[in-house]
């Protein structure tokens, strides 16, 4: 999501020098760098159609052709995909693959919003301000008890994400 819609197609599948405006040199796209192993698709609801497309036929036939490119390039790569959008509802309005859903859907992990686990919160909460305090340079903080029960109220509606922008905030 965070790599506008004209450059992931390059990212993933690389390009061909020549083959656009600032392509000087050939480069490799993250499914060639990721051949024999794993590559993580994060936001894959935010994915455009003639992009979910090319991902589709990648997954089906193990092949692709970088950008500006005549030859397959052969891979064999573990996608694992995330979002935090409803693909059924997307899928029913059009705008993600059915095909490529029950392509990636091999095994679907759900992980609940933080506002349906609450008792993940204080381990959350401590391993957060571990990780916070350790890229500052400091010791992780004790957290008051008030100021904990105020964290254990809210909803969080923007998930671990949220929790963490807060605390390194707090910090």
């Amino acid at each position: 999501a965070s790599i506008p819609n004209e450059l992931l197609e390059s990212e993933l599948f690389g390009h061909e020098r020549g083959s656009f405006t600032s392509a000087d040199r050939q480069k490799k796209g993250l499914f060639e760098m990721a051949h024999g192993g794993s590559l993580f698709l994060d936001e894959i609801g935010e994915m455009s159609l003639g992009l979910q497309a090319k991902l589709l036929r990648v997954l089906e036939q193990r092949r692709f052709r970088r950008v500006g490119g005549t030859q397959d390039i052969q891979v064999d790569v573990r996608v694992i995909a995330a979002t935090n959008r409803d693909l059924s509802a997307r899928m029913r309005d059009g705008r993600f693959r059915d095909d490529l859903y029950y392509r990636l859907a091999v095994l679907e992990i759900r992980i609940p919003p933080l506002r349906e686990r609450r008792e993940d919160l204080d381990l959350l909460i401590e391993a957060l301000l571990a990780g916070v305090a350790g890229d500052l340079g400091h010791e992780p903080p004790r957290i008051a008890r008030e100021a904990l029960d105020l964290l254990r109220r809210y909803d969080w509606p923007g998930n671990v994400r949220e929790l963490r922008n807060v605390l390194e905030r707090a910090f």
